[in-house]
């Protein structure tokens, strides 16, 4: 540990408290890492639990021609199975996705004073956050990771008050994937037979929409943290690009043992100029659990710091969400009950991240296994 932290407070307040983040961190001079940031041993990210698999991109192009009905099966397939899957040719002009990972750059990059006028609490918008960990005040070991969340409510907000190095950039990047977003929705709404899906519905659906830009510094023991520990997410989709170096596992459940204790983790590898794209809690409470809300995280590197930005799309606070009531009637059973979105979101940013356990509060206790 950097010899200027005497006790685990004194750095908890220096990283968390006083804004420094792991960057701050690591640009004291730290050699190890810190006890507060070594995760259990079951938490730790294993190559020999770890699968070499590349997922074949779904081109979205496609969807306007002869094999449009085939694009739309692959799209339901992966939402079913993995519930992750890469697309190309989704309307994110490639130029925008490199400047993107230099705006995050630019905006870690920045001395922690500039960055901590951010915190929470002390924001000039209280939807825009810097911060580290997800929890860090529930969480036993620490994730590796700095970001800066960027809530949109109207183009006026973001202008004004999103970081200058990272506001026009992730304000276009927000915007132009809305498209795809709601292409995707309609599509996986109606292979849950839902004939009609008119606009206030799907907005209802994705009605609150945030940028996060996640910064992963170089770590001197990668092999004993995480960037990011094992969740679901617990909106609708998540659009997600990453950067060159890759990092993102995603938990497969129904792989045969093999002495591999039965848990097995695919990477999915970075493609450039793609976006990937994964379901959430509650697309897979709307379906009735047929879509999938992978559990999924994030390895740290030695190497390099990398970035990644998703846009995460909920919604809205006050909705009601449940399964459809098709998909029941089709069932014979809800595997979910109702309950207002606002709930389910304070439940979820009020624990650490434990799988997919933000998942039990919406169940009912006969589906609670």
């Amino acid at each position: 540990m950097a010899s200027h932290f005497d006790n685990e407070n004194s750095l908890f307040d220096f990283v968390v408290r006083e804004g420094n983040g792991v960057k701050g961190l690591v640009d004291s001079g730290l050699s190890m890492v810190p006890d507060r940031y070594i995760q259990p041993i079951q938490e730790r990210i294993h190559k020999q639990n770890t699968i070499s698999h590349k997922l074949q991109p779904i081109d979205l192009s496609k969807l306007d021609g002869p094999n449009h009905d085939q694009v739309v099966e692959d799209i339901a397939a992966a939402a079913e199975t993995l519930g992750f899957f890469q697309v190309i040719n989704h309307g994110v002009p490639v130029e925008l996705l490199e400047s993107l990972k230099d705006a995050a750059h630019r905006f870690f990059g920045r001395s922690p004073a500039e960055k901590a006028v951010y915190r929470n609490g002390v924001s000039p918008n209280p939807h825009v956050k810097y911060g580290t960990s997800f929890v860090p005040d529930k969480e036993k070991a620490l994730e590796w990771k700095d970001y800066i969340s960027m809530a949109y409510t109207s183009d006026t907000d973001a202008l004004d008050y999103w970081p200058k190095d990272c506001k026009e950039a992730a304000l276009e990047y927000l915007k132009t994937s809305s498209k795809m977003v709601r292409r995707l929705m309609e599509i996986l709404m109606s292979k849950l037979g839902e004939t009609v899906v008119d606009d206030s519905r799907i907005d209802a659906l994705i009605g609150l929409k945030m940028v996060n830009m996640n910064f992963y510094p170089a770590c001197p023991n990668p092999e004993l943290t995480v960037g990011v520990g094992r969740h679901s997410d617990m909106g609708t989709l998540t659009v997600l690009l990453q950067d060159g170096i890759g990092g993102l596992y995603v938990k497969v459940e129904d792989l045969e043992d093999d002495g591999k204790n039965g848990e097995y983790w695919i990477e999915i590898p970075p493609v450039p100029g793609a976006l990937v794209i994964n379901v959430g809690d509650t697309l897979q409470i709307l379906s009735n659990g047929r879509y999938k809300s992978a559990e999924h995280r994030v390895r740290t590197t030695r190497s390099e710091s990398r970035v990644s930005i998703p846009i995460f799309t909920t919604p809205k606070a006050s909705e009601i969400i449940g399964p459809l009531r098709g998909v029941v009637e089709k069932d014979g059973v809800a595997r979910y009950r109702e309950f207002v979105f606002q709930d389910y979101m304070n439940n979820f940013f009020g624990n650490a991240h434990q799988g997919k356990k933000s998942l039990d509060f919406a169940r009912f206790h006969q589906f609670a296994a």
